[in-house]
């Protein structure tokens, strides 16, 4: 059994260096204890250590629960961080139309923005589950 590879050991570590934000932890798609960290500065850094040795595991997981496909993980997930005001990761996924009002409502007024961040890797792999 072939064995996807849609998220980034590279890129998570990455991310972990401002872990604690929390943010390999969206990227590697566990939204609830991300914004645990984003608010305790990485579990009082303590949860932000631990997660040096948890990332290769975080990112089996991830490639186990998510589809591969044409939308690239990293790159929609770069595209979110960098330019999500703007939408640009909407365009790239396709989603025009909400690519459109991010881009004329600076990220539907910063809420559409924070909502990607919990929901990108789902978002993505719907679009990479449809035929």
């Amino acid at each position: 059994m072939e064995e996807n590879n849609t998220h980034s050991k590279v890129i998570g570590y990455i991310l972990w260096i401002f872990g604690f934000t929390g943010s390999h932890r969206f990227y590697y798609g566990k939204p609830i204890t991300a914004t645990i960290w984003f608010f305790t500065f990485g579990l009082f850094l303590i949860g932000w250590i631990i997660d040096l040795f948890l990332i290769p595991s975080m990112d089996r997981a991830a490639d186990r629960k998510y589809s591969p496909g044409k939308v690239d993980y990293t790159v929609c997930w770069i595209l979110l961080t960098f330019l999500g005001l703007f939408g640009i990761h909407r365009f790239y996924m396709g989603k025009w139309l909400t690519g459109l009002l991010y881009l004329v409502t600076g990220g539907f007024f910063l809420i559409g923005y924070l909502y990607d961040y919990w929901t990108l890797n789902g978002q993505i792999d719907e679009v990479n589950r449809l035929p």
